[in-house]
């Protein structure tokens, strides 16, 4: 999670990304919304990084989102919805696919061959 924060802070330079974790991992949820804050954040915007909706994201992260936000009066958050189903995610996992089939002894399976990710249409 941590590398894709580092992407995205490249790609938007001007604002305050913290990657957090709701448990075993640094920096717990509350730790990363301070971080925000403390960068200057009034709102902030939390993206649940998971790859379907479930307990953590629909339950779990919107509690911690909200305790971390009562702490912090005159600040809003807003919560995005898990990342689902995308091309781009279709793409990561033909990359995956496309990579691991060249380790192989048949890197053309059928079906397989000339699958690419959408970016490469």
């Amino acid at each position: 999670m941590e590398g894709v924060a580092d992407l995205l802070r490249g790609r938007v330079p001007a604002v305050a990304v913290v990657a957090a974790h709701m448990e075993a991992a640094a920096p717990s949820v509350a730790l990363g919304f301070d971080r925000c804050v403390s960068a200057g954040a009034n709102e902030v915007i939390v993206v649940p990084y998971f790859l379907a909706p479930g307990q953590h994201s629909a339950t779990d992260i919107p509690r911690l989102a909200a305790e971390a936000v009562a702490r912090h009066p005159g600040v809003s958050c807003v919560l995005t919805q898990p990342l689902g189903v995308s091309t781009a995610l279709c793409d990561v996992v033909l990359e995956r696919v496309i990579e691991a089939l060249a380790r192989t002894q048949t890197p053309e399976w059928p079906g397989w061959s000339g699958a690419r990710p959408m970016a490469d249409y």
